[in-house]
């Protein structure tokens, strides 16, 4: 059974599940609208599963806090430097912020 939701019940239910603060409100709606777009991608609906990812995704405040969790430094975080994030797995630019959600590797 699939049920279609929108960006207002994908927030809803990190709330619900007790996970609210995983991401701040701006990075749901960019996780919202990433995985909305890949699921049109790959042409199939994806699941929503709280817990799944909340340990696939996680946001970053800059690139200095996402530095220290993976300990290398990284030139920025778009593909034009050495060592770039999208070299190592998705990132999910939080527009208006320096903010941004990778999936963990």
């Amino acid at each position: 059974m699939i049920q279609t939701i929108n960006g207002y019940d994908f927030t809803t239910a990190f709330h619900k599940m007790g996970r609210g603060e995983q991401f701040s409100y701006e990075g749901l709606k960019a996780l919202y609208e990433y995985l909305e777009e890949l699921g049109n991608d790959i042409g199939e609906p994806i699941e929503l599963d709280v817990v799944a990812l909340c340990c696939e995704y996680a946001e970053y405040e800059n690139l200095k806090e996402f530095e220290y969790d993976y300990g290398k430094e990284f030139s920025d975080i778009d593909k034009r430097f050495k060592y770039s994030i999208e070299d190592n797995t998705i990132l999910i630019s939080i527009e208006g912020t320096e903010r941004f959600i990778i999936r963990q590797f």
